[in-house]
């Protein structure tokens, strides 16, 4: 089989809840860096600035890079590391070997979230990530190392769900965790719901109209039942009715009269 799909190894349920506890877990870890954060000041602020940018189970940054003591940074020799928060909140690895001669040289675990961030980037605009972009856009030479990459540390580390398929030689992702908003990125997403609001509501008006035009039918339909109820049972009352004269029209037709008998009766006591 060349397609490998591991987005329904488990039961919905169970990744949904895999999501959750990922999504808390995450909160926790951004709410201790934040207080740890809030507490310190110029060059004590950048081993907190690369735990956060190395810590394997945190992806998002904004929280952070918002904090008055951390934008304070600008400026002093600690700039850079301002720098380094606004790559991992927005940039991709592409983003860092552009301007690597810059920004301090990255450790190994910050390497390889950084290049975890680069995937669910371009999920964002492509659900079907061909290899070939995959490998110039994460720096990887084969195939068998890219696709360990996919499986090991972005499908099992819940941050994307998706199907490889070898023989197309791409990466389909239906779903891929979000990153930080980027600069101006809000304005257009206020767009895209507000959009997204209004196709709802007249869909919810169509819908509603929908629903009033099958209950006005559903009551002419009652009606008109009743109505042919009502018609049944008239006309078998009025059948009723002409059985019951034809029945007694009947008898006085051709049944016996009394007077005859009672002649009879009369002759014979005469005969006596």
């Amino acid at each position: 089989n060349s397609i490998l799909d591991l987005s329904e190894q488990n039961p919905r349920h169970r990744k949904s809840n895999h999501r959750m506890d990922m999504e808390q877990k995450q909160a926790e870890i951004i709410d201790q860096l934040v207080r740890r954060a809030s507490t310190c000041n110029g060059d004590s602020l950048v081993p907190i600035i690369v735990d956060a940018t190395s810590h394997p189970s945190l992806f998002a940054f904004s929280e952070i890079l918002a904090l008055p003591n951390v934008a304070q940074l600008e400026g002093t020799s600690d700039s850079v590391y301002v720098d380094v928060l606004r790559l991992f909140a927005h940039g991709t690895w592409g983003d860092y070997k552009c301007n690597a001669s810059r920004i301090p040289q990255l450790s190994p675990d910050q390497i390889l979230k950084l290049k975890q961030l680069t995937v669910l980037t371009l999920a964002e605009s492509n659900k079907v990530l061909p290899y070939d972009t995959l490998m110039v856009e994460l720096d990887v030479t084969n195939v068998r190392e890219l696709e360990d990459f996919l499986i090991n540390d972005c499908m099992y580390a819940g941050i994307v769900r998706g199907k490889l398929d070898q023989l197309k030689r791409c990466f389909e992702v239906p779903f891929a965790a979000g990153r930080d908003l980027r600069p101006g990125q809000l304005g257009n997403m206020l767009h895209t719901l507000s959009d997204w609001l209004n196709t709802s509501e007249n869909l919810l008006v169509s819908i509603q109209d929908k629903i009033k035009w099958a209950d006005n039918m559903s009551e002419m339909d009652k009606k008109h039942r009743k109505e042919a109820e009502e018609g049944v049972e008239e006309l078998k009352k009025s059948l009723s009715m002409k059985g019951d004269f034809g029945s007694r029209g009947h008898n006085e037709m051709f049944g016996e009269p009394s007077g005859v008998m009672n002649y009879k009766e009369d002759g014979m006591r005469s005969k006596r």
